[in-house]
């Protein structure tokens, strides 16, 4: 392509973010497209303890993050009090879950295990239920708690055909065989011990043959490798599955060159190779960070081997790849991203520094039967060219479509929205297959994708244009009063913390006078949403809102984690805040003080971020089908007027993802066409809710006003009698949600135990009237009633459960371990629906939690509680038609 052109499409991108540096080189990524390297795996999307419970994380988040393995609990374990392999492996296994991993060793409580060291004969176990007395039965220990574990997956399990067991777990570091010099024999006779009873399980049960993986150890190993493949030859007994971990900042550089080792020994002892899973990789720093992300995904696809992100928090949150309990943060959003490749081919990526630390790096993949081409990548502070070629005219055409989107740091527990498209390109022509565009980059921790597709019937640069006014401001950058900016380095503490967007933060907050102040244009009269990224360490906290000095509100924050210094004040969440604005320029200014004499409660919060963005219009977020997953024969459609769609028919479906930052009603656009009378059913959030039609062939675009939850909402659309979606969009209406009720929980009814705590306002609580019901559940008299005032009919309703539950139980040396609790609703006599409610980090800070339910009366109150355990505490319930009015079809 020309000078002239490349500089002609920059000039075309949309405005608003970044810019580039002046007089600096943009890093250079080239991606050769017709130089294919594989199927797409996405084996790296595994996560170690990513599941708690049932429902923790949601199934949406689950879904959209495209997990394919994990690794959790054996049944009957104690190492943490959730995470039991069978009881998650139907939300793991329902779409995109493919192999589940028992680390069987955590069977035992302690880390490390059993104090560290080999267990000998000293118990006699009960194989029905993992339980012991003290005293020898002439079998070595561990080997019955092989035989108990295997034996649950075997009996309990829906799909024990795809499990893989790792009967150890960082042997080399610990774990009862640190000394190879001395242990190696023992080591090798118990690995045969251990994989030949598993095997004795499987076909006592008729099952085949078990998967094993191992040997586990906490880094590459050549010596003990070797020793085990060796070993494993002779006696029958090599692992199905070559597991190690890659833990350090400095593996990011390393890795390729241990796999390549791995495969060269492999080689040299004559054996096939063996599929490899690197079951913990990634540091703190690494998490919920699209830029650090990205590197790691990289080197795996790069592989074609599975990799589980490191549990160093708490289980249920995709390893902090999750925010609040139905929320992406900006990991999450790079999760979804690289599960979006699926059914592609990857190509040939060369990044500036290939094997770099810290470095930018990225994924190329081409989906020729559907005509999508897609570049992730991310990981430099520099801006970026994407030098592009081979890009077949023949599949693409000699005009394309270009979308890029930008996905910035959000902290671990901060909402992100819908990555916006940031530059749009409509019909560049290419020149022999190819095309380079330079793009400005936020920072290194923003990650960034790239979507091409031959010319399609919308305009994507009129849909970008028409995105909702937005504007950030790093805190660093806002007028700072008795406050200091802090360097967070991301290789400090090796890699032990948590990164802030641009590299800095905000903190010591903690005087009355202190105050970040930024001046911001804003284009039009009308609503803003004021977002905040910031950490409340482990307690609910408030600061005040002034606009041109004159006061307009509380910034309410929940709790985040503050487990240790690591995540004290840098595990960062969220707050919002709808604020009125004039056309014009405005000062706005976060305060400790809302008086000037006293600081607000827990005010010492520190500042990341600060963004602005206009929901006066409803905030309307466009999904076009080019970003749709498209499933059993679904796909997108290349002639007629309705370029770009989704053509769906029979059982095909197509998947997207819509965040809603706001729980509450949205009018759900559809634009489609159809060659006959036809329809588009929608599916959310995995409940059947509206179907929208059409009595003839013609392009439509239908409505329906939808309640869609906090968080991501997995949409999935269905046409029976064939249908081609061109795109759908959600548009926020606030009107609507006079259709929903709110009850408080000091106006339900209670009953045994259950009571209402008032907390002092001193708690910073974020609980509506400062005023919650606790002491509900553990037994079927302990329960809160709500009448059927406001919903009194029968039909599908969604009830939001505004909660906290701080409960632990047990100690772990990093790890807390933190109990999810269950919630169940009843509708007279007759259970209607129940959720696990997800940890909090304080019973004074409140989240939300949506359960649906199908409700069969009008008059038959509803009681919430737990008949096992305790339930959640309860601020306030909001209850909400999961539709109102009847859907709208137009001619378009």
């Amino acid at each position: 392509m020309s000078t002239g052109a490349a500089a002609a499409v920059a000039a075309t991108a949309v405005t608003g973010l970044a810019t580039p540096a002046a007089g600096a080189e943009p890093e250079v990524v080239a991606v050769d497209f017709a130089d294919r390297t594989g199927d797409f795996r996405g084996g790296a999307s595994g996560t170690l303890y990513g599941f708690g419970d049932e429902g923790a994380p949601t199934q949406s988040l689950i879904n959209g993050a495209h997990i394919t393995n994990s690794s959790q609990k054996a049944p009957y374990g104690t190492q943490h009090p959730s995470g039991d392999a069978i009881k998650i492996e139907d939300g793991f296994f329902a779409k995109h879950g493919e192999d589940m991993y028992i680390y069987v060793q955590d069977y035992y409580p302690d880390w490390a295990y059993h104090g560290g060291k080999r267990p000998g004969d000293t118990r006699t176990y009960n194989l029905e239920d993992g339980t012991y007395t003290e005293g020898a039965n002439g079998v070595w220990d561990y080997l019955e708690v092989v035989e108990f574990v295997a034996e649950a997956v075997a009996t309990d399990s829906d799909r024990p055909e795809d499990y893989v067991f790792i009967p150890y777990n960082e042997p080399d570091g610990g774990n009862w065989y640190p000394d190879w010099a001395n242990q190696k024999d023992q080591f090798l006779a118990d690995w045969q011990a251990a994989y030949e009873k598993i095997q004795e399980v499987w076909e006592r049960h008729g099952l085949g043959h078990a998967r094993i993986g191992g040997p586990g150890d906490t880094r590459w190993q050549p010596e003990r490798s070797a020793d085990i493949l060796e070993f494993a030859k002779a006696n029958g007994s090599l692992p199905d599955i070559f597991i190690w971990h890659e833990l350090g900042i400095n593996n990011l550089g390393s890795y390729r060159q241990n796999f390549a080792d791995y495969r060269e020994l492999e080689a040299s002892l004559g054996l096939d190779p063996i599929p490899v899973n690197i079951t913990e990789y990634g540091m703190l720093r690494d998490m919920s960070v699209p830029g650090q992300l990205i590197q790691w995904f990289t080197m795996f696809e790069d592989t074609k081997v599975d990799a589980q992100t490191a549990y160093w928090n708490y289980a249920g949150n995709l390893s902090d790849n999750t925010a609040r309990p139905n929320g992406a943060n900006a990991g999450w959003w790079m999760f979804k991203w690289y599960g979006d490749l699926d059914g592609s081919e990857t190509v040939r990526v060369t990044p500036p520094t290939p094997n770099g630390v810290d470095t930018l790096q990225g994924i190329g993949a081409v989906d020729d039967a559907n005509r999508r081409a897609t570049v992730l990548w991310g990981g430099t502070d520099s801006d970026v060219a994407l030098d592009l070629s081979g890009l077949d005219e023949s599949v693409f055409g000699n005009k394309v479509d270009v979308e890029i989107r930008e996905n910035a740091l959000t902290g671990a527990e901060g909402l992100a929205d819908t990555p916006r498209v940031i530059a749009a390109y409509d019909g560049i022509e290419l020149e022999d297959g190819e095309l380079r565009l330079d793009v400005p980059t936020y920072d290194r921790y923003a990650g960034y994708q790239l979507v091409i597709t031959p010319s399609q019937s919308r305009d994507v640069e009129a849909d970008a244009a028409a995105q909702p006014w937005r504007d950030s401001i790093e805190a660093e950058n806002m007028d700072l009063t008795a406050a200091t900016v802090y360097t967070q380095d991301p290789k400090a503490n090796g890699g032990w913390q948590f990164l802030a967007s641009g590299g800095k933060d905000v903190g010591s907050f903690n005087q009355v006078g202190s105050r970040a102040e930024w001046t911001v244009e804003v284009p039009h009269d009308g609503t803003y949403r004021l977002q905040v990224i910031g950490g409340a360490p482990g307690v609910p906290g408030r600061h005040a809102l002034f606009v041109d000095d004159a006061s307009s509100g509380t910034i309410q924050y929940a709790a985040d984690l503050a487990l240790n210094a690591n995540s004290r004040w840098k595990y960062r969440g969220s707050a919002e805040l709808l604020v009125d604005l004039t056309a014009g320029g405005h000062t706005l200014s976060i305060r400790s003080s809302a008086d000037g004499t006293t600081r607000l409660p827990n005010s010492d919060i520190t500042l990341d971020k600060v963004s602005l963005t206009s929901v006066e219009e409803g905030e309307p977020t466009l999904y076009p089908a080019s970003g749709f997953r498209l499933e059993d024969g679904a796909a997108l459609k290349w002639s007629g007027n309705c370029k770009g769609g989704a053509a769906i028919s029979g059982d095909g479906r197509a998947d997207l993802y819509a965040t809603a930052i706001e729980t509450g009603y949205y009018d759900v656009q559809v634009d489609w066409a159809s060659t006959k009378a036809s329809s588009v059913e929608l599916t959310v959030n995995g409940d059947t809710v509206a179907a929208v039609d059409a009595d003839a062939a013609g392009k439509w675009r239908s409505n329906a006003t939808v309640h869609l939850n906090e968080g991501i909402n997995e949409i999935e659309l269905h046409s029976p009698d064939g249908a081609v979606v061109q795109s759908l969009t959600t548009i926020r209406d606030r009107a609507a949600d006079d259709a929903a009720v709110t009850v408080e929980a000091e106006d339900m009814t209670l009953h045994g135990q259950a009571s209402i705590t008032t907390l002092a306002d001193s708690t910073g609580t974020n609980a509506s009237g400062n005023a919650f019901a606790g002491w509900i559940g553990n037994g079927t008299a302990n329960t809160v009633e709500i009448a059927r005032d406001g919903f009194a009919a029968a039909g599908d309703y969604d009830l939001t459960v505004h909660y906290a539950n701080a409960e632990t139980s047990g100690q772990h040396d990093y790890n807390p371990q933190v109990v999810d609790r269950l919630l169940e609703v009843q509708e007279g006599t007759e259970q209607v629906g129940h959720a696990y409610f997800r940890y909090t980090y304080s019973w004074n800070s409140f989240s939300q939690r949506t359960i649906p339910v199908t409700l069969s009366t009008a008059d038959e109150t509803l009681r919430l509680g737990n008949a096992a355990a305790w339930a959640p505490n309860i601020d306030r319930v909001v209850i909400a038609p999961r539709l109102i009015g009847e859907p709208t079809t137009a001619a378009r």
